[in-house]
């Protein structure tokens, strides 16, 4: 499980997460949705660790100051103080925004490079199952990554995440600027991982509706506030979130 609590974060004197408390299960898929600069990819990056060396650079170029309150715990044990990659070594893996794939090396490569905490047996069989959970993968394994469509490099990315062999995996909006036909599949990739390789997911979006049917608990964001938090269908019974970020009036059933 991983926990956190009283998370607050400041871009020099402006507040980016204010008291934020958040839980995924163990098996759960967690949705954190929000509008932009609600604070979701802060949230991320926090969790991940990330923030540790995006202060750090900051510091060192004398670019703003960042502030970062709060604790961190994954299986009970506190976690706050450490590194991305220890984070990584304990099975916390974030999946960023916008790809980030390395688009001069081929998919094979991305895949590999993705696998440096795995052995040699647990690389062999991820990457398998890559293959498997997008078959476009293997028949594009030889291509540039820079090549492939947004959908194409998002699936890379995904997978590349996948052969850290990551135990929770953190997805920063994997279904931003793609088709409503690669959305579905992801959203089904996304659920068929948790269902068969047993890793709890967390996952940001702007627009909720497409990822609704998958998530198991929700929270939504505002200007750096979980103004609310649910079932999907708790969220759903308030009329004022179905319109903001479902895009739908009228009530919700399953």
């Amino acid at each position: 499980m991983l926990e956190a609590s009283g998370l607050m974060v400041f871009y020099e004197n402006m507040l980016a997460l204010n008291n934020i408390d958040i839980k995924c299960e163990d098996g759960q898929i967690v949705g954190v949705f929000g509008a932009n600069s609600a604070g979701k990819s802060t949230l991320m990056y926090t969790l991940s660790g990330i923030m540790q060396d995006i202060q750090k650079k900051e510091q060192m170029s004398g670019g703003e100051r960042i502030t970062v309150l709060g604790d961190v715990k994954y299986k009970g044990e506190t976690i706050t103080h450490l590194k991305p990659s220890q984070r990584a070594r304990k099975g916390i893996v974030l999946c960023p925004e916008r790809r980030r794939i390395f688009s001069e090396s081929s998919v094979l490569e991305n895949l590999k490079i993705g696998a440096y905490l795995a052995t040699r047996t647990e690389a062999k069989n991820t990457l398998e199952y890559v293959f498997k959970l997008f078959p476009a993968l293997e028949k594009l394994k030889r291509r540039i990554g820079g090549f492939l469509s947004g959908g194409e490099q998002q699936m890379l990315a995904i997978g590349r995440a996948l052969m850290a062999q990551p135990e929770i995996l953190l997805l920063d909006e994997p279904l931003l600027g793609l088709s409503p036909l690669m959305q579905a599949t992801l959203i089904h990739a996304t659920r068929e991982i948790r269902d068969e390789m047993n890793i709890s997911i967390i996952v940001t979006e702007q627009y909720a509706r497409p990822v609704l049917p998958i998530v198991d608990y929700a929270f939504i964001l505002e200007n750096g506030s979980a103004v609310m938090e649910g079932t999907k269908e708790e969220l759903m019974d308030n009329r004022d979130v179905r319109a903001a970020y479902f895009g739908v009036e009228e009530s919700y059933s399953e």
